[in-house]
């Protein structure tokens, strides 16, 4: 799994190190590539096993509902196979552009996936989720956490 978080830099290539914990997790799964997608404010990159679970379910999506359209042109066509190479991928410009990751990004476990966070948006975010907290955990003990 996916845990932990950690600054890390971009190099001028968009090349950017993957943490010893996230490589020794991708090994496990004999997997040397991760799929990165476009979500919201950040980057999720998967192992290729989650992240053909996601292809197989939105394949099987009604095609003509338009929240469908809506997730598969934006979530689904950025996605991108990224090789790992020297313990360190290459993310796409076109990644790096929505996402808006300069040279300082976080790396934050996500248990399946991780995110790639601008390290100064990343920051806003975690005062966000920070703030909101003892709401939201209150909301999880319906979900038996």
């Amino acid at each position: 799994m996916f845990r932990g978080r950690s600054k890390h830099t971009l190099d001028e290539k968009g090349r950017l190190v993957i943490p010893a914990r996230f490589k020794e997790f991708l090994k496990e799964k004999e997997d040397n590539c991760l799929v990165v997608t476009n979500h919201f404010k950040c980057l999720w990159a998967f192992a290729r096993d989650d992240w053909r679970v996601i292809e197989e379910k939105a394949a099987s999506l009604p095609q003509l509902d338009q929240a469908v359209n809506t997730y598969l042109r934006y979530f689904i066509s950025g996605a991108q196979e990224c090789p790992i190479k020297q313990g360190r991928i290459t993310i796409p410009p076109d990644l790096r552009e929505v996402s808006g990751l300069k040279r300082e990004v976080m790396i934050v476990g996500g248990l399946k996936l991780f995110e790639i966070w601008d390290k100064e948006r990343w920051e806003e975010e975690f005062e966000r989720a920070k703030a909101s907290f003892p709401e939201v955990s209150q909301g999880l003990s319906q979900l038996g956490i």
